[in-house]
């Protein structure tokens, strides 16, 4: 890992490296400001700061390496970024503009390592974490890139498992919500995990109003095995048991997302047995129709078939959403991402 960059101080970190540079701690207010309200990347923009200091600054606390090395602008208005780290590793972000939003899927890590067999995230192994001023710098370079058009919404649902990289993601989070940070909504920030039952337990200790979402992708063991293979260490009966006691404990309703394969997930009874899961509690279902990966021999349900799934939810008094697909002409649909550039 890299030394700390500056997107990922928090303010008071910010201030206690400036005293110990021997200047005032008043200052980090300043640089706040010109980082995420005016969002510069160069510290030779500050103008209001001593030279001095901004060279300082520039050899103490640099501005993290996020290099733009391809942009893919699909038919829908989504847009996909691939940056290059320091390492040379690489990671995508996409931007997904509505009338009335602008929602950003974020990265956590470069690769994934939890090999979900419907998703292309993990294809190519597990890379590393990102830092947390690597998480903001994907923000803010999007931010600069989609301007005028804002983003509102944040979702930790790019490569890699955010609770696999609990401490940097939710140093994230933190400055994304603070006032004198990005300043977005804690309920406009979406926190999506395959299942790790620690870090749904942890998040729960919190106290942020951030949205849960969990990757259930099937209505049983078996299938969820198959499909997710960190269903063998966190099975399903534990996984409702943590997300049911997360609901209790901060009275915030789960999301839980649901892939629909043709003649696996997407059939009557795997909607019954579902129906049955999802019953009774604070919990909702965000359906996805599959988006094809190469590598897979999957196939996308027919549009028939949705609608009987749907039905079956209903009928059972179950919450859900049927989640349109996104981006999907460039490799930027839900479970097409990658860490290589190969994909389009």
């Amino acid at each position: 890992m890299p030394e700390p960059d500056i997107y990922s101080l928090s303010l008071d970190e910010l201030a206690r490296a400036l005293v110990s540079f021997s200047e005032p701690a008043f200052r980090a207010k300043q640089i706040f400001d010109w980082l995420y309200v005016k969002k510069v990347h160069s510290f030779a923009l500050i103008s209001s700061l001593p030279k001095p200091l901004r060279d300082k600054l520039s050899e103490g606390i640099p501005f993290p390496v996020l290099k733009e090395t391809a942009r893919y602008k699909s038919a829908d208005g989504t847009v996909k970024f691939v940056f290059e780290l320091h390492d040379g590793q690489h990671i995508e972000t996409v931007f997904i503009p509505t009338a009335k939003r602008g929602t950003l899927c974020l990265s956590s890590q470069a690769g994934c390592k939890f090999s979900c067999r419907f998703c292309a995230s993990g294809l190519h192994g597990f890379r590393r974490d990102l830092t947390t001023g690597e998480i903001m710098a994907e923000v803010l370079a999007v931010m600069r890139a989609v301007a005028p058009k804002p983003v509102t919404h944040i979702v930790f649902m790019g490569t890699g498992e955010p609770f696999d990289n609990y401490d940097q993601v939710f140093k994230a989070v933190r400055l994304l919500n603070a006032k004198e940070g990005i300043n977005i909504a804690a309920r406009r920030i979406t926190v999506s995990t395959c299942g790790i039952i620690p870090g749904i337990e942890r998040m729960g200790t919190e106290g942020l109003q951030i949205e849960l979402c969990v990757s259930l992708h099937a209505p049983n063991d078996a299938i969820r095995s198959t499909l997710m293979p960190i269903n063998k260490k966190y099975p399903l009966k534990a996984l409702l048991s943590a997300c049911r006691q997360y609901a209790r404990a901060t009275g915030r309703q789960v999301t839980f997302e649901y892939i629909l394969i043709k003649d696996l997930t997407c059939t009557r009874q795997a909607a019954e047995e579902l129906s049955r899961l999802m019953k009774g509690w604070l919990a909702k279902v965000n359906l996805i129709v599959y988006n094809p990966v190469k590598e897979f021999t999957y196939s996308s349900p027919p549009a028939s078939d949705v609608r009987m799934f749907q039905g079956v939810l209903e009928a059972a008094g179950v919450t859900r959403t049927l989640r349109s697909a996104r981006g999907d002409d460039v490799s930027a649909a839900c479970g097409q991402l990658r860490n290589v550039l190969s994909n389009c």
